[in-house]
């Protein structure tokens, strides 16, 4: 049986005296890609943050089966450090965590992101897609429990998207959980086994990605 890293009951959200959503429940275990839908405005990523604890939900439990440290976030903003180069970056966060990991483990994990090459570069002059890969690096130098994804395929080309799409697999099958939003669901669904939609400022569906696809919703 499935271990249960991530517990949501009842969840709701305001900002100010807007609703975001209200009734969201569901349970993220070792193995589960979930993609996270829902039109502009829903709530994806508010409910991401939630997740992660960034955002202290208005009502509702998040409970968190696993230590903070073994849950990784990666939104919009990729928290790249402009004037360190790439392994530096990688070393500020491997000294954070107290990881014990060598410069050559770092340069084998900026080989795993296509950014070897670049490892000693100023990470100023990164585009936003290496700069995505580099904070995809931090997440699978921390190797979490629970992976939680804000758009990553944001500023990726098509080979960077198969090199996501890759690790996020590799980490599925190392027992990771992950909640994954998506602004191109008819690309990314293939990628999950879960679909969470919000709409109608609630949780409009939750089941598998198949229960998802065969009940006729709209996937583009």
């Amino acid at each position: 049986m499935s271990r249960v890293l991530v517990t949501v009951q009842d969840l709701y959200h305001f900002y100010g005296s807007r609703l975001v959503f209200k009734h969201v429940a569901f349970s993220l275990e070792q193995g589960m890609a979930v993609l996270v839908t829902g039109e502009n405005g829903a709530g994806k990523s508010t409910l991401l943050k939630c997740v992660a604890g960034l955002v202290r939900p208005s009502g509702g439990q998040v409970a968190r089966h696993v230590g903070d440290h073994e849950i990784a976030y990666m939104g919009h903003a990729t928290f790249v450090y402009p004037s360190m180069t790439a392994v530096q970056n990688l070393d500020f966060w491997n000294r954070m965590y107290g990881l014990g990991r060598c410069e050559k483990d770092l340069l084998a994990l900026l080989e795993r992101v296509s950014l070897k090459v670049h490892a000693f570069e100023r990470a100023r002059g990164f585009s936003r897609g290496m700069a995505q890969r580099l904070a995809l690096a931090r997440i699978l130098l921390l190797a979490p429990r629970v992976i939680l994804l804000d758009e990553p395929s944001t500023g990726l080309d098509t080979g960077s998207c198969e090199l996501l799409f890759h690790e996020i697999e590799t980490a599925r099958h190392n027992g990771a959980g992950i909640m994954w939003v998506s602004h191109d669901i008819s690309r990314d669904l293939a990628q999950t086994d879960h679909v969470l939609r919000l709409a109608g400022r609630a949780m409009d569906f939750w089941g598998t990605t198949r229960a998802f696809t065969e009940g006729g919703h709209d996937v583009h």
